[in-house]
């Protein structure tokens, strides 16, 4: 009967015609079938960034955990081994146009920044500063937290810039006309940066502490909600290839920043309570919903980024050989940088200022854990240096390449505002040479 009065063209419009033609009306999808798949490979590409995405975060985890190590470990060895050629090549009488070469000028200033810095650090008391954070409102110490974050950007954008400046006047050679300040005023600039970011990051520790021991942990999930706006203020920007991976090694060096910082928090609150094993207990909860939230939100932000730009998930892959290439690139004896600089400069993470907080925290509250700390800290960066990265290294880079990639010569390092890092060259822009 409905049937019939659906075929039937006779009569005045009514509700049940309406009605009989929307149940029955159909339609194909297959008439649109390149905009259906379109849509679902962004489906399958939103659920492939996480898994790429975390590969690269590990992989520039442990860049940064390496160039932090080297600090503790290489850089101590290749001082003293600067300061004997010092001594020990006037006494010698070699015949040589200068002393000490260019690397190894870099290596005695980093010892001698190190050690200053460490000296100064000495008088500064972590306890006052802690009691005076948290005596303040928890709005004024959202509002200071935030504006940490935005100064650490910024010391970590014109801190590399400074110590490259010092480290290219130390060794500029002297035939060329003389157009710096000198060398020693640009070591007390160099001097200066780290200790205040060493500071800087002492207060971030010093709120984040304060947020763990207060009691109704408001002040912690204010915080946390605070990574989710990050969401906001990205998915929704246009991005090409180049500026997503500027974000993804801004994302690795904030998330170790993060850790090292949940590091310092929990010695802090082991120490205080005599290294009672079920304190720990109570910490991690907090600790694993930080670390939740913040993966969760590099999940989230960069899975729609990709989505709204129409970049796929192998993007990811490119970005880790382009590291990896990076790291096999600073091995070679050509090299125009060291390691840990090649890290700074690419994501922003200048590893001296997090050295100097970390050596001062030891030095004051765990003496003979000094020394377990040093050489624990060199077996793992030799372990991790040569034989974990030197070996994935050229892995990542044949499944991207077919023959060894060279960079052209027109190859130079960029630094953009607020601590993002541009590459040398889009990494799609490598010119490979094949054999």
């Amino acid at each position: 009967y409905h049937e019939h009065l659906c075929i039937e063209d006779t009569g005045e419009p009514s509700l049940l015609r309406f009605m009989c033609a929307e149940l029955t009306r159909g339609y194909f999808l297959e008439h649109n079938e390149a905009k259906y798949m379109e849509r679902r490979e962004k489906v399958y590409t939103c659920m492939r960034v996480p898994k790429e995405l975390e590969k690269l975060m590990l992989f520039g985890f442990f860049l940064c955990l390496d160039a932090f190590l080297y600090v503790f470990t290489l850089l101590p060895l290749r001082t003293l081994l600067a300061l004997l050629r010092l001594l020990t090549v006037p006494c010698c009488g070699l015949g040589s146009s200068r002393f000490l070469q260019p690397a190894q000028v870099c290596d005695l200033l980093k010892g001698l920044i190190m050690v200053l810095c460490c000296s100064m650090m000495h008088y500064i008391d972590y306890a006052m500063m802690y009691h005076l954070i948290r005596g303040q409102s928890i709005i004024k110490l959202y509002i200071i937290y935030n504006m940490l974050e935005v100064a650490d950007r910024l010391f970590s954008s014109f801190g590399q810039d400074i110590l490259d400046a010092l480290y290219w006047t130390a060794t500029e050679p002297k035939s060329r006309k003389r157009a710096h300040i000198g060398v020693i005023p640009h070591f007390i600039m160099a001097v200066f940066y780290v200790f205040l970011h060493a500071i800087l990051i002492m207060v971030q520790a010093s709120t984040l502490n304060v947020a763990f021991n207060s009691h109704n942990k408001s002040l912690l999930t204010i915080m946390m909600s605070n990574n989710f706006v990050e969401i906001k203020g990205s998915v929704f920007k246009k991005f090409e290839k180049n500026n997503l991976f500027q974000m993804s090694n801004s994302d690795i060096k904030e998330r170790f920043t993060n850790y090292a910082l949940l590091l310092i928090v929990c010695l802090r609150n082991m120490e205080q309570f005599s290294w009672n094993p079920d304190h720990l207990w109570v910490l991690l909860p907090d600790a694993f919903m930080v670390v939740t939230s913040e993966v969760t939100v590099d999940i989230v932000k960069h899975a729609f980024i990709t989505k709204f730009n129409d970049i796929t998930a192998d993007v990811y892959r490119e970005y880790k050989a382009s590291l990896a290439f990076e790291l096999v690139s600073s091995r070679q004896q050509n090299a125009y940088t060291d390691y840990s600089d090649s890290v700074a400069r690419r994501m922003g993470f200048i590893p001296l200022p997090l050295a100097v907080l970390m050596s001062a925290y030891v030095r004051q509250k765990l003496i003979f854990s000094h020394f377990f700390f040093y050489f624990s800290s060199l077996t793992i960066s030799l372990c991790i240096s040569p034989s974990s990265f030197l070996s994935l290294a050229p892995l990542y880079l044949n499944h991207s390449f077919t023959a060894p990639p060279t960079l052209t010569e027109d190859t130079a390092w960029d630094h953009t505002h607020l601590g993002f890092f541009s590459p040398p060259v889009p990494f799609m822009q490598i010119t490979v040479k094949c054999k």
